[in-house]
């Protein structure tokens, strides 16, 4: 662990501490806080010629297999895993794992 890893308190430790001001806990501050979220079904690399020769109705090959896990990003962070659910006639996504400190330390 680095110098700069362990001064960087974790979310979970940041819940845990009270304010010095004594109203609630930081994270209590940032509950209200919108922040971008991204599902990522996949990835492909195309030429600009290929982007160009789309139409409606292309379809376009990415590089993930039909049932694997989705990637849930928040602020560019992948935070979770999940798979499309359909409800009614919109989309979305289950969450089936919430990526722990332990799981981005083995990917970093």
């Amino acid at each position: 662990m680095t110098t700069s890893e362990s001064a960087s308190p974790g979310l979970r430790d940041l819940g845990a501490q009270p304010s010095k001001s004594g109203a609630g806990a930081p994270l209590d501050n940032l509950r209200d806080m919108t922040l971008p979220v991204s599902i990522e079904f996949g990835r492909t690399s195309m030429t600009v010629q290929e982007v160009l020769g789309l139409t409606p109705g292309s379809v376009i090959q990415l590089e993930r297999m039909v049932g694997e896990p989705i990637d849930i990003f928040v602020s560019d962070r992948k935070l979770a895993e999940g798979e499309v659910v359909v409800i009614g006639e919109h989309f979305g996504v289950r969450v089936t794992r919430i990526i722990s400190e332990a799981d981005e330390m083995l990917v970093s």
